[in-house]
């Protein structure tokens, strides 16, 4: 069989289907099953005492997964006349060693928690700021939680880690998975997946800087429209956008205050007086906010953090009122691309970001978590001149199986007008 292509004639085997001109994509586009992508909800999973309580009064916990409990605390659980076959009892902590290894004699599967480890194999919820600096009063940044793990992490591998630090790692990845997911489902059943927005940028812009204040608008903006905002967790434009979240029920002259008195400690390498002013922050601007329909509340006092401890020689971004934080920034990464079904907002950043800008195009192009936002791209010049994403970016999206969608990209260098695509 033989195929012409421009000036050059292409002999290909008999059974082998000719690549078009297009490139090797182009005959068949390849989102994976919708089923593939969808969050689960797995109805035998049992995550807080309370459900675990009710089912303990059944007499049952046949084929239950008994994810991240403190079974050691009272009142303690008697689980000596309970059916337990094919239970798994994971990350779970038992009054004795006894009580876990009778499980096992009787048909359960546990796999107990991690010794010598500083975080929790399967934590029960995401984290909160609160957690994360856990220990900085007492200790500085050095004695806060976030820092001994981080720690910890370098300690034993980094990114390469020996095999019972993998094991508890990819535990601990897959709870923050879980809670994710269930911190997410109220907000998404009542908005839907278009109300979610990500916002990317430079992680080395500092605090007081004209585009720092620029996403702090934006983040403020946005949570006040009833937008989600989901940032990578790390400082600069991240931190920025999940601060205007957090002061979302303030006065606009109060973000700027919070600003002015935050620009104060602008460098995030210097990380003692980076994170104090941080908590200052969160302290003189502490209260609830107002309930505005199913758990709207977090995502108006600072939205969504998704940071790595890849990346833990950066501060915490201590800002956003949910923090799902991964071992793994390969999960991370996807996560954020694949929440953001509202659209993405791209302030100037450096390689990170623009890694990020293709990693959300080829979802995009392939259709690969459905119907993708606007992108929107700050600052004109610098994404057609200095970083010329946009020459690259707009054939491509033309070339989508899905037909031709340039028209989700825009250069703006005007917030407000940013805020307008996103939420219309």
């Amino acid at each position: 069989m033989a195929t012409t292509t421009g000036l050059l004639s292409v002999h290909t085997p008999p059974g082998v289907w000719p690549v078009p001109a297009g490139g090797q994509d182009d005959p068949v586009p390849t989102p994976p099953p919708a089923d593939v992508i969808e969050p689960h909800l797995h109805a035998n999973e049992v995550q807080t005492r309370d459900e675990f309580d009710q089912q303990l009064a059944t007499g049952r916990l046949t084929g239950l997964t008994v994810q991240g409990l403190r079974l050691d605390l009272a009142p303690v659980p008697d689980l000596t006349g309970v059916e337990v076959t094919g239970t798994l009892f994971v990350g779970c902590r038992f009054a004795s060693r006894e009580v876990g290894a009778d499980l096992v004699r009787r048909g359960a599967n546990v796999v107990p928690p991690f010794s010598g480890l500083p975080y929790p194999t399967q934590p029960a919820h995401l984290y909160s700021a609160e957690e994360l600096a856990a220990g900085f009063v007492e200790g500085g940044f050095a004695g806060m939680y976030d820092t001994r793990v981080y720690e910890h992490y370098r300690a034993h591998g980094g990114a390469l880690p020996d095999v019972k630090e993998a094991l508890g790692q990819r535990l601990h990845d897959h709870g923050v998975d879980n809670a994710l997911a269930d911190a997410t489902r109220a907000w998404l059943t009542e908005h839907g997946p278009q109300s979610v927005v990500g916002i990317m940028g430079g992680h080395a812009v500092r605090r007081g800087s004209p585009a720092y204040r620029m996403a702090a608008v934006l983040g403020w903006e946005l949570a006040r429209a009833d937008r989600l905002v989901v940032t990578g967790g790390g400082p600069g434009v991240m931190e920025a956008a999940n601060l205007g979240a957090y002061l979302a029920d303030h006065p606009a002259a109060e973000l700027t205050a919070a600003i002015d008195l935050l620009a104060t400690a602008p460098d995030f390498t210097d990380h003692q007086r980076y994170t104090a002013v941080a908590l200052t922050v969160r302290q003189r601007y502490a209260g609830v906010p107002r309930q505005r329909g199913a758990d709207a509340g977090w995502a108006r006092a600072g939205g969504l953090a998704i940071p790595t401890w890849l990346y833990g020689h950066e501060p915490a971004n201590l800002f956003a009122g949910r923090i799902a934080k991964y071992f793994s920034n390969a999960i991370r990464e996807d996560t954020i691309l694949r929440l953001a079904r509202g659209g993405i907002v791209f302030a100037p950043g450096r390689a990170g970001t623009v890694q990020e800008v293709f990693q959300a195009a080829t979802k995009t192009y392939y259709g690969t978590d459905g119907v993708s936002g606007a992108y929107v791209f700050l600052d004109r010049a610098y994404w057609t001149r200095e970083l010329p994403v946009e020459a690259l970016l707009r054939p491509l999206l033309a070339a989508s199986p899905f037909g031709d969608l340039s028209a989700t990209i825009h250069l703006t260098d005007d917030v407000r007008e940013a805020v307008h695509l996103l939420t219309t």
